[in-house]
């Protein structure tokens, strides 16, 4: 899209928001409300070991949101634009613009039922505690999908919702007449999935059962992974149990067979100062030269809330030998203490394992330790107002030689990051209809 006419879809995104604000008091329920968020970041061994020669990065990253919600009887919809920029990356007079500008989500629901409803659009997938679904909402952008769901859900606590997509390249139509090839994006094809929820006063279960299907470039053809997942936690007074089940099989994107798999417990202790909580990630992971891939993927979740805050592992990075990954064992200790009425502190301790042999190609012959490092996250939050949150964080990642090789690339043991994120997040406008 050439640059004017991405300007004219801009103007024509926010003068339909407009349109849609000022239609809202006469048709329904409306909701408009704002969200900024400016996040400052010190990076000095982020995502990977930082070399010795390298100096520490620091950037001021901010997203910008319009939110707005309308229901009417059977109907509602959701329209949600974003700008997503870095600090500086514009000259203060321009007429080009690096950022990201684009509609995060744009869905509509009508409910069949009280029920039973469909919603269809670009919507966030956002299940349980998002280890294999999630919204990514730490990241900027966020993470959302273009499909159609069919949901379910009654007052005993059962929820069942049916999901499919089916994605195309530009360009646009009406140029496409033949052939529906799908590459050149980090995305499926296609994908249908079934998620069924149950809930009773002291515990849940859900079972997912996920169907994505990758194109290969060379030849056009589809390769189908499935994933099939149990997560489920119980209360036994004071003491909270969890526990999550995942196994992927079928063919990956370069059509070798999958066979892996995620096992995950935890323990959580509740008490009102400090709560604890104990636990344990198993992910599988490849050797080099197995001919079956037995990576586990959490594909679609948001990972940064589950294997350290430093993004170390399953965030768009590499830890691996030989172009497989090594999987992970997270060995952890979390808690949160309350610091007033407003305020928090939580902390996290972190221990990484590889569950394959990692390999020295020059130091030592043969293997090495399976030990990859240990990991502290500190995060400061703070409610400053309804509408206003403060969030501080600093990280201190211990590297050993073995993360260096998974990593391919040697540094510093010592790693660090820090950052400071101010949300403010006011309704902007909220109506009624008589």
């Amino acid at each position: 899209m050439t640059r004017r006419k991405s300007l004219i879809f801009n103007k024509m995104l926010i003068t339909a928001a407009l349109l849609f604000v000022s239609a809202g008091t006469a048709l329904g329920q409306l909701a408009v409300s704002a969200e900024i968020r400016p996040r400052a970041e010190f990076r000095d061994g982020f995502k990977t070991v930082i070399g010795e020669g390298e100096s520490p990065a620091f950037f001021v990253e901010q997203r910008s949101r319009l939110y707005t919600n309308y229901a009417a009887d059977r109907i509602k919809v959701r329209l949600t634009l974003q700008d997503v920029r870095i600090w500086g990356n514009t000259n203060q007079v321009y007429k080009a613009d690096p950022a990201l500008f684009n509609v995060y989500e744009a869905w509509g629901e009508y409910a069949i039922s009280p029920r039973l409803s469909v919603r269809v659009g670009r919507q966030e997938l956002d299940y349980d505690n998002a280890r294999f679904l999630g919204n990514l909402d730490w990241a900027q952008q966020g993470r959302s999908h273009d499909a159609a769901l069919l949901m379910y859900a009654d007052s005993t606590g059962l929820a069942l919702h049916l999901g499919g997509a089916f994605n195309q390249n530009v360009p646009l139509e009406p140029v496409n007449l033949s052939s529906t090839f799908y590459g050149g994006i980090d995305n499926y094809k296609t994908m249908q999935y079934l998620w069924l929820h149950k809930s009773w006063d002291e515990g849940k279960l859900s079972a997912l059962l996920f169907n994505d299907g990758r194109q290969r470039a060379s030849d056009s053809l589809m390769f189908y992974r499935q994933t099939y997942g149990l997560v489920a936690d119980r209360k036994f007074g004071k003491l909270k149990l969890g526990a999550e089940l995942y196994f992927q099989g079928g063919k990956d994107p370069a059509g070798n067979t999958v066979q892996a798999y995620l096992a995950a417990v935890s323990a959580t202790l509740a008490n009102k100062i400090a709560p604890l909580t104990l636990g344990v990630d198993y992910l599988s992971g490849s050797e080099p030269g197995d001919e079956k891939n037995r990576t586990f993927v959490p594909l679609y979740g948001t990972n940064h809330a589950f294997y350290g805050f430093m993004d170390y592992f399953y965030v768009g990075n590499n830890h691996g030998q030989g172009g497989r990954t090594a999987g992970l064992v997270d060995v952890y200790l979390k808690t949160s203490i309350k610091l007033g009425r407003k305020g928090a502190l939580l902390a996290h301790f972190h221990h990484f394992e590889s569950p394959v042999t990692v390999y020295s190609p020059v130091e030592v012959a043969g293997a090495v330790s399976s030990r990859l490092g240990e990991e502290i996250d500190l995060v400061y939050n703070l409610n400053v107002a309804p509408d206003f949150n403060l969030k501080l964080g600093y990280s201190q990642m211990y590297a050993t030689s073995s993360m260096e090789l998974l990593k391919g690339k040697q540094g510093r043991t010592f790693n660090q990051w820090a950052w400071l994120m101010l949300t403010f997040k006011p309704v902007l406008f909220k109506s009624k209809s008589s």
